[in-house]
């Protein structure tokens, strides 16, 4: 007993430095448990509140007058070698402009890319994707015909269009549709409500009627550029009617599965992830936000404004237009929608923010 007695104020010093670190590590714990369902880590925060805002004022002071510019294509808010906010401007030859290297005490990083264009046209000499790829998969081509319900991320299309992706599908709570981009399933504004929509698209082998999967539903018209006016869009976006008989949930076998119904809005540093008509499932980062580009499409040229882009080459290209991109993390943070892939360059690819294409058509992700 006196031995036990004894040894009580050395437990309490104990028990108490346990207490002490604790919670001195609490707040990295979280930190590491946000970072990791968004794809991050613990070292790398991303730039902070202060830093995003003078970056996208510094970003909107001088994106009217430089995209205009030759050689220059769009401008967004990235971060720079030190983690602090940057201007990004994309440029399709290097020395096009002459640009400084701040704006209003903001560093301007310059990218080389390549024009961006809609993704819809497939590359005709793209390689083909392996097959069998991941835990349990069977030889899956997304754009090959399936049998109903279609799983999403495969080919589609109007008729009057080449192929594109099945994004999602979308509810409002009593109709199910099928969600895309407006240039896939609307053909650049020329389709009409009720046309009807292929699976797989026409150069893919899809045939009007015989593979009809939906009808056109709506879809935000694309403003395209004209004479010396060039208006803002921020959407590249359509829905299709359909059936939970014609369309499933989630992706095929070799994909991520069933997207989540709860969205995240997009940072800096994001890990995501996409399937594909085209490039199947693929993984990239986030490295610019707020992003207006100009995008061309086969009946003109279009601007967006606050825009997602993600600098992988490998992410997507031609006929992965629709796809929905989601983040690739753990647990509560894996596979939350984050935007609508509408195009790109051989270096980046451009999304719509998730959460506008859903309050624009008053629907939500179906996550089963």
């Amino acid at each position: 007993m006196p031995l036990f007695w004894s040894s009580i104020p050395f437990l309490k010093d104990l028990v108490a430095k346990k207490r002490s670190i604790l919670s001195r590590l609490a707040p990295v714990l979280a930190l590491s448990a946000d970072l990791f369902m968004q794809g991050g880590s613990v070292l790398d925060r991303g730039p902070s509140q202060l830093s995003l805002e003078a970056a996208m004022a510094a970003q909107a002071q001088i994106t009217q007058d430089w995209i205009d510019r030759p050689g220059v294509v769009g401008t967004a808010v990235g971060r720079g070698p030190g983690g602090q906010a940057v201007v990004k401007v994309y440029v399709t030859a290097l020395g096009t402009a002459a640009l400084p290297q701040s704006v209003a005490g903001v560093p301007v990083n310059v990218e080389l890319t390549n024009r961006f264009v809609s993704f819809a046209d497939p590359p005709l000499d793209f390689p083909a994707i392996p097959t069998g790829r991941g835990f349990g998969a069977r030889d899956i081509d997304p754009k090959a015909s399936f049998p109903r319900p279609v799983p999403i991320g495969v080919s589609t299309g109007h008729p009057d269009i080449t192929a594109g992706t099945i994004g999602a599908r979308v509810t409002d709570g009593s109709q199910i549709f099928a969600l895309s981009n407006n240039h896939v399933f609307a053909n650049n504004n020329l389709a009409k409500a009720g046309d009807n929509l292929l699976q797989p698209g026409v150069t893919d082998g899809g045939r009007n009627p015989d593979d009809v999967l939906a009808t056109l539903y709506d879809f935000e018209p694309i403003q395209f550029c004209g004479g010396i006016t060039c208006p803002l869009n921020r959407l590249d976006a359509a829905l299709a009617l359909t059936t939970a008989e014609n369309l499933g949930t989630r992706t095929p076998e070799d994909g991520y599965g069933r997207p989540r119904s709860r969205t995240m809005e997009a940072t800096l540093g994001m890990k995501v992830q996409k399937y594909g008509r085209t490039t199947g499932h693929t993984v990239g980062r986030v490295t610019g936000i707020n992003a207006i580009i100009d995008v061309d499409y086969r009946t003109g040229s279009a601007r967006f404004e606050g825009q997602i882009i993600i600098t992988d080459g490998s992410f997507s290209t031609g006929g992965d237009s629709g796809s929905l991109i989601v983040t690739k993390g753990l647990l509560a943070g894996d596979r939350r929608p984050v935007g609508l892939l509408f195009a790109g360059s051989s270096t980046n690819t451009i999304a719509n923010p998730i959460d506008l294409v859903l309050d624009r058509f008053g629907v939500h992700v179906d996550g089963g």
